[in-house]
């Protein structure tokens, strides 16, 4: 499991932000700190409640210098729709070969649904030196994280 003060797992995957190109964490870390925010899944309504609330909040985590990365397993295309219809400022990475996913240990099922490995509602801050200064997993995919606590984390890195 992927700890406080950890080196985050680096990966490449599609990134989908108004088109569809490769990202690379560790080509990002002039970006950092950044934010990853793992959801289950694009169009689910907590899935949009966090992602509307990310973005409510742009100027604020901007403020900080972060940037932020919405995470889950749905194809990219999907992504940039899902993106369009939230009024998503910020990327949203596609995991659908689920490797950044199981990297960060934050894989789940809903069994009762008949749906396996998706991402559990999660968010990483990622240092410019690839260090992880904060980790928030829930395995209620119900919960959405403490946006004030996430805030504060990235306000104690300046």
């Amino acid at each position: 499991m992927i700890s406080v003060g950890d080196t985050a797992p680096d990966f490449t995957a599609p990134l989908a932000n108004g088109s569809v190109v490769e990202f690379t964490l560790s080509e990002r870390l002039d970006e950092a700190p950044l934010v990853l925010a793992f959801f289950p899944g694009a169009f689910t309504s907590v899935c949009t409640s966090e992602m509307e609330a990310f973005e409510d909040r742009m100027e604020e985590l901007s403020e900080t210098g972060a940037t932020v990365y919405g995470v889950s397993v749905d194809m990219p295309f999907a992504l940039d729709a899902f993106r369009e219809d939230a009024g998503l400022s910020f990327g949203l990475i596609g995991d659908s070969n689920r490797s950044v996913v199981d990297a960060y240990d934050v894989a789940m099922d809903f069994t009762s649904k008949g749906i396996e490995d998706v991402a559990k509602r999660a968010v990483f801050v990622v240092d410019g030196d690839r260090t992880v200064r904060y980790r928030w997993v829930s395995d209620n995919p119900g919960l959405e994280p403490d946006y004030d606590e996430v805030l504060g984390a990235l306000r104690d890195l300046n």
